[in-house]
């Protein structure tokens, strides 16, 4: 397995690989186990495929779970990320009372291998009250929510937090998506994976095999939105900057993505995506199965223009895999979005269908921009949000809960287990 650790070393800052030795020395052997709602789909799902290899590759006995749950469950939990991303939503009694059932039956499944894990982190509100049904848990368990939650609606929080308030520790994306909690908060941006089939270099062949499948045009710009196909990704306003903006310059647009088998919503967006597109023959609606991330990879390298034009964001992992690409990217001012697009540095934040025309309308005028754009995008990239550091930060946190109170930390040396009693 060490050389999967020489790959990462290979691409990313210097001297990484020998850090990430150096940190996961004291926790070598422990239990460490992820749950979350599903393996395909989503940036939480992309995180965990490559996250749990390398924890194996440094000695840690890390396995994923995957919860299992109905139609009802799953529109319940979709009404909790909308509510913790500030749209007012009612949830009946009855769908809450599925949630927590739901939530006992999966503890009761996995029961064994959560009590026994020297640590647990459960992902975002679906699996949030397993804790609830863990009484005799060993270790130390963190909730860590991907969604911006810097706003809630207040009674889907309040909800919510009577389950979080159990956990030992949490860890947030920004620290303006923190929350009063009475345990430690951590704030760890995600990542991705420059050596997954996403984000490795691809043949110029092969980009062009892409384009000709899907009928896009070498000869005009592409603009491009890799998502799901959900309401705060905003695809209806990409269509209607995409319409002000060929305006002035011919271009053609994809919109890119599919829906992640724990969200109801899905379907009904891209229905409304259609008819926004009006049958404009330049409206690419590309509806691609979770395992297409070569096809991705060729269609981000082959646009001109990246967008995630969100409302809310948590992060938007396609923001930081295109800038990898060297795509500059036009991005809704919001979320995790902010920390990547350094705004007129290596792309625009956006706020309105307007103004995202206008950026789109200046890139594709301003040649040498666009590129200056992306280079600096690639290096902001490789210096912040690869999938090493984001290990490295997972294993400073390992730490730091286990050397209980202790203010010096020795790496390198067995750390004593002390559980937080927080």
């Amino acid at each position: 397995m060490s050389s999967i650790l020489d790959e990462y070393a290979a691409v990313s800052e210097n001297g990484v690989v020998d850090q990430l030795k150096q940190l996961a020395a004291p926790v070598h052997d422990l239990k460490v186990v992820h749950v979350n709602s599903t393996r395909e789909g989503g940036g939480v799902a992309e995180i965990l495929h490559k996250l749990i290899p390398l924890m194996r590759a440094l000695g840690l006995k890390a396995q994923w779970e995957v919860i299992k749950g109905g139609p009802d469950f799953y529109q319940c939990t979709k009404g909790f990320h909308n509510g913790l991303q500030g749209n007012p939503v009612g949830l009946s009694d009855k769908l809450l009372d599925v949630y927590e059932k739901t939530n006992a039956q999966n503890a009761e499944e996995f029961r064994q291998v959560l009590e026994e894990a020297d640590i647990v982190f459960i992902h975002d509100p679906q699996p949030a009250a397993m804790i609830e049904f863990c009484p005799n848990r060993k270790g130390v368990w963190i909730w860590r929510c991907h969604i911006d939650a810097s706003r809630p609606y207040r009674p889907v929080w309040k909800y919510l937090r009577k389950w979080v308030v159990q956990y030992d520790a949490s860890i947030f994306s920004l620290p303006a998506f923190a929350q009063r909690l009475p345990h430690l908060q951590y704030m760890i941006p995600p990542s991705i994976d420059p050596l997954s089939d996403k984000n490795i270099p691809l043949p110029k062949r092969e980009i062009n095999a892409v384009t000709r499948e899907f009928n896009l045009d070498p000869n005009i710009p592409l603009i491009l939105q890799v998502s799901r196909f959900d309401r705060f990704k905003d695809p209806l306003g990409v269509i209607e900057a995409y319409r002000l903006a060929r305006k002035f310059a011919p271009m053609q647009l994809a919109l890119v993505g599919g829906t992640a088998s724990d969200d109801p919503e899905g379907e009904m967006v891209i229905r409304e995506v259609h008819t926004a597109a009006q049958g404009d023959p330049n409206i690419h609606i590309l509806l691609l199965p979770p395992d297409s991330h070569r096809k991705i990879n060729a269609l981000q390298r082959a646009a001109d223009i990246v967008m995630q034009k969100s409302i809310k964001e948590g992060f938007g992992l396609t923001v930081a895999e295109a800038m990898w690409k060297k795509k500059p990217v036009i991005g809704g001012d919001t979320g995790g979005i902010r920390l990547q697009v350094i705004n007129h540095y290596t792309g625009f934040l956006v706020r309105t269908p307007e103004g995202a025309a206008l950026r789109i309308r200046y890139l594709l005028h301003n040649r040498h921009r666009l590129e200056e754009m992306g280079e600096r995008a690639h290096r902001l990239v490789k210096e912040n949000f690869l999938l090493t550091r984001h290990l490295r930060e997972h294993l400073t946190l390992m730490l730091s809960l286990l050397s209980g109170e202790e203010e010096r930390i020795e790496v390198g040396v067995q750390t004593k287990w002390k559980k937080n009693q927080s």
